[in-house]
């Protein structure tokens, strides 16, 4: 069984070493388009399984497709970060091109590979994949929800000094500042975290998730990659071992929640087929709001690559 990863910066690296010494696959592969990133780090990984006692092998390449024929899971990291004076359009029109070329060559080895996109803007590099890919839309999703929610959850911990493994929540949306958090189904060992956060602090809590990321990148001048990966990988563990676990994952809408032809992450079951279910969730007015703000923030976007697209046909 074969995994493959896309970009080898910080974020693939990570996703690659925890998916090695959890021994998720027997095989890795790193591609990168710099020379030798991928053919190092993922030789340092290797030289790591006689310390940690795992048997994944890790492989690289330089942009050579070739090596990941036959993948089942294949993960996107590829792309630039917004830098400074770098408009949102300028990323999309960067990023989308990185993808859609990855994305072919993925394809083009690994016809029946499931698609994980983490690059950014993510809810729109999706949809990016998903055209450029030609599968179902249970086989191509994004990244966001998992490390969103993992955020989430550990400020809370922090908040009431307890274990993050006794808390569960969903959040649902976009990626980024119109992400939906569902306080009303965030719980701390089945206790519902109404009961152990006044209002004040729990709003506090969300709106510091929501600029999670931002918070990161002033703290380091750099993206993050320790929790990004690490989400990755547990979505790649879930499809691989058929784990049936309940994520929130972004998927193409078709008709759930009221909404058609729309990228946004909501609660999916994943599996060996990639996504099993898509989870309609009974939301109450002020969170359907929410959601629909969320909604028409992500299809401006989408609007935004459906315009270059079209230019580009000319």
């Amino acid at each position: 069984m074969k995994i493959t990863i896309i970009g080898a910066g910080n974020v693939g690296a990570t996703c690659a070493d925890i998916l090695a010494y959890k021994e998720v696959s027997n095989q890795i592969v790193l591609v990168d388009i710099k020379e030798g990133l991928a053919e190092g780090k993922s030789l340092d990984i290797w030289q790591k399984a006689p310390i940690h006692a795992y048997d994944t092998k890790t492989l690289g390449s330089t942009n050579d497709y070739t090596a990941t024929a036959d993948s089942q899971v294949v993960v996107i990291t590829s792309g630039l970060p917004r830098k400074p004076g770098m408009s949102r359009d300028d990323l999309i029109e960067i990023n989308s091109r990185i993808v859609k070329e990855v994305t072919e060559n993925v394809i083009q080895h690994s016809r029946e590979a499931i698609i994980i996109v983490v690059s950014n803007p993510l809810d729109v590099m999706t949809y990016q994949a998903h055209l450029s890919a030609g599968l179902p839309r249970t086989k191509v999703m994004g990244m966001a929800g998992i490390l969103d929610t993992a955020r989430y959850r550990a400020f809370l911990a922090d908040a009431l000094s307890v274990s993050p493994k006794d808390i569960q929540a969903i959040l649902m949306g976009g990626h980024g500042d119109t992400m939906v958090p569902l306080p009303r189904y965030t719980t701390v060992a089945g206790i519902p975290i109404t009961e152990l956060l006044d209002k004040a602090t729990l709003d506090n809590i969300i709106e510091r998730t929501k600029f999670g990321g931002g918070e990161l990148v002033k703290l380091m001048g750099t993206s993050a990659w320790y929790a990004p990966g690490a989400a990755a990988a547990q979505m790649v563990e879930a499809i691989v071992k058929d784990q049936h676990r309940v994520f929130p994952v972004c998927v193409k809408l078709a008709g759930e929640y009221g909404i058609d032809d729309c990228y946004l992450g909501v609660p999916v079951v994943l599996g060996k087929h990639g996504i099993e279910k898509v989870i309609e969730l009974a939301l109450n007015e002020e969170e359907r709001q929410l959601l629909e703000t969320s909604r028409k923030h992500v299809r401006e976007v989408m609007s935004v690559l459906e315009l270059r697209t079209r230019k580009q046909d000319f």
